[in-house]
C-alpha cells in the first residue's frame, strides 16, 4: 500500500530529475553545442533560428550614418563566477551604454576562448562579451576580441584574474573599483549585425557590436583562462543573408 502511494510521486521525481539534467548544456559531446536545440524546447532557436550567434564578420557595409556608441561606465565592485560553462562578471547597477538612441544598462561579461566572432574567416585567442540591456529587455551585447601579446597584460583582466573561481559554481566578490571600460579598445569603430544569445536558449533579437580593434592579453593571462576552459565557444552560425554595418 505504502509503496503504490509513493509510486506517482517518486515517477514524477524522476521525471522532473531528468528533465534537469535534460536542460544542461555544454561544450562538447552530448550536450554540446551542436545539440543544444534538442536538449530542451526553451532552446528551440539553437537549431532553428535564422538570426543566430556568432557568424564571421565579412563583407561589411559601411554606414556613416551610424553614431558612436556612447560609454557610461562606472567603476564598481563585482561578482566573479566561474558558472561551469565560462568566466563571468555580474556587475553591480550603475554603468550603462547608448546605442541607436537607446539607453542598455550594463548586466555582467564573459570570457569565452577561443573567440566566438571570427574576422575574414580568423579566431582571436579570446573574446569577452558585455551584455547590455534596455528597460524593455532588449539586449545589446559588445564583442571584444583579445590577442594574446607577450607585452604588458591587461590591467583589468590582472584585477580579475587575482580572483579567479578556479571550480565551477564557485562565485568571489571583489570589492576594488572594477571598470569595466578598460575590456574596451581605444578605437571603439564596430560592426553590427542582428544575432542572437551565444549560450541557450539562444534567444534572438540581440544588437551585436563587434569591435574592429581588439585589445591584448598577456600570454600568462591567456594561459590561466585556458587552464580552466580549453574552449568555451560556439560554432559559427548560418549568417542567413544577414548585413553586417560598420560605422566607419
Amino acid at each position: 500500500m505504502r509503496l503504490s502511494l509513493l509510486a506517482p510521486f517518486l515517477l514524477a521525481l524522476s521525471s522532473l530529475c531528468a528533465a534537469q539534467t535534460t536542460a544542461n548544456w555544454s561544450y562538447f559531446g552530448k550536450t554540446g553545442a551542436l545539440a543544444w536545440g534538442r536538449l530542451d524546447p526553451a532552446y528551440r532557436a539553437c537549431s532553428k533560428g535564422h538570426q543566430q550567434s556568432p557568424i564571421d564578420m565579412r563583407g561589411a557595409r559601411l554606414d556613416a550614418k551610424l553614431q558612436p556608441i556612447e560609454f557610461h561606465y562606472v567603476g564598481g565592485a563585482i561578482t566573479l563566477e566561474n558558472t561551469g560553462n565560462a568566466i563571468v562578471a555580474v556587475v553591480d547597477p550603475g554603468s550603462y551604454i547608448v546605442a541607436g538612441g537607446v539607453r542598455y544598462n550594463l548586466v555582467d561579461f564573459e570570457f569565452h576562448h577561443p573567440s566566438e566572432h571570427t574576422v575574414r574567416g580568423k579566431l582571436a585567442d579570446m573574446e569577452v562579451d558585455l551584455i547590455h540591456k534596455s528597460a524593455e529587455g532588449k539586449q545589446a551585447i559588445l564583442a571584444v576580441r583579445l590577442i594574446e601579446d607577450m607585452g604588458t597584460p591587461n590591467a583589468t583582466i590582472a584585477t580579475l584574474w587575482e580572483h579567479l573561481p578556479a571550480t565551477a559554481g564557485k562565485q568571489e566578490r571583489i570589492t576594488d573599483m572594477i571598470d569595466a571600460a578598460g575590456l574596451l579598445p581605444a578605437d571603439r569603430g564596430y560592426w553590427t549585425y542582428a544575432g542572437s544569445e551565444v549560450t541557450p536558449p539562444c534567444s534572438e533579437g540581440v544588437n551585436w557590436f563587434v569591435f574592429e580593434n581588439a585589445i591584448s592579453v598577456s600570454r600568462t593571462q591567456l594561459r590561466a583562462f585556458t587552464n580552466l576552459y580549453r574552449l568555451n565557444t560556439r560554432p559559427l552560425q548560418d549568417p542567413h543573408g544577414r548585413k553586417i554595418v560598420a560605422n566607419e
